[in-house]
């Protein structure tokens, strides 16, 4: 595969979506191997529920279950997250292709990333993508999420249940809502096909990005409410302050603004 992919850029030649420098021996479509070596995980104190980095390295030394101020003040339904990259670019720029112009051949790249980066053992029964309204599905022809969940489930033997959980509200974008709307945006949006087949299950919630968390902590007040024992949330990557992302950060380059900010 690589001998044909280098073989493709002398006839087609390719731009690194990040850098603009041209692609060579790319690790993965669209990014050049420097751009994708520069995502990297998260490091440092974290909140124990959500993993929302801190910004003080000893924030937990006296105290090492302080949650962070949007799990105390607004407690969510999902035990805890794993969303181990920080939205920013090159990773941002790979999601939005994924996401947004349909380049489906990232799927395994971003999977990888994934896999590299949770817990070896996930104590959980199965997992679970964050459904789309059909009218977004027909439009999108695809769940990001769920491409990523069968990543997930392939690699550890998890069985994915993507029938299950279903979004009967084609709501608006969180991300255009002040934080008070959120919660009334997604009342009613989410409900359960088979209750039984969730009763006393461990739930893996899947997405792509994290970033308020009140779509997962809805889907996880519906599943909790339908039976389900515990439910956590697996992401990609998360909405991080400036500061708490990877030195290495790169500013998004030639991709539409616009689209960042559909996530």
């Amino acid at each position: 595969m690589d001998f044909l992919r280098q073989a493709s850029r002398l006839l087609l030649p390719m731009d690194c979506t990040t850098c603009a420098q041209p692609l060579a021996d790319d690790p993965v479509p669209f990014f050049c191997r420097r751009c994708w070596e520069l995502i990297r995980p998260l490091r440092g104190p974290s909140c124990p529920r959500c993993h929302r980095p801190f910004a003080s390295p000893s924030a937990l030394t006296y105290s090492p279950t302080h949650e962070c101020q949007d799990c105390r003040t607004r407690e969510p339904y999902y035990s805890q997250v794993w969303a181990p990259y920080a939205y920013c670019s090159p990773l941002q720029d790979a999601i939005a292709l994924f996401k947004y112009r349909g380049k489906v051949a990232l799927a395994d790249a971003l999977g990888v990333l994934l896999l590299q980066a949770i817990p070896d053992r996930l104590d959980v029964d199965v997992l679970m993508p964050i459904p789309l309204h059909p009218t977004r599905l027909r439009q999108r022809e695809f769940n990001q999420s769920l491409l990523i969940a069968d990543r997930i489930g392939s690699a550890r033997r998890l069985p994915v249940s993507y029938r299950n959980l279903i979004r009967t509200v084609d709501t608006a974008p969180q991300t255009s809502l002040p934080r008070a709307a959120r919660l009334q945006n997604l009342r009613k949006a989410f409900a359960i096909r088979q209750p039984k087949e969730i009763t006393g299950a461990r739930i893996l919630l899947v997405d792509d990005v994290f970033t308020t968390g009140t779509t997962a902590s809805e889907c996880a007040r519906v599943l909790l409410t339908a039976g389900a024992k515990q439910v956590a949330v697996l992401a990609l990557a998360r909405s991080a302050d400036a500061g708490m992302v990877p030195d290495t950060w790169l500013p998004p380059s030639t991709l539409n603004q616009t689209e960042f900010q559909r996530a």
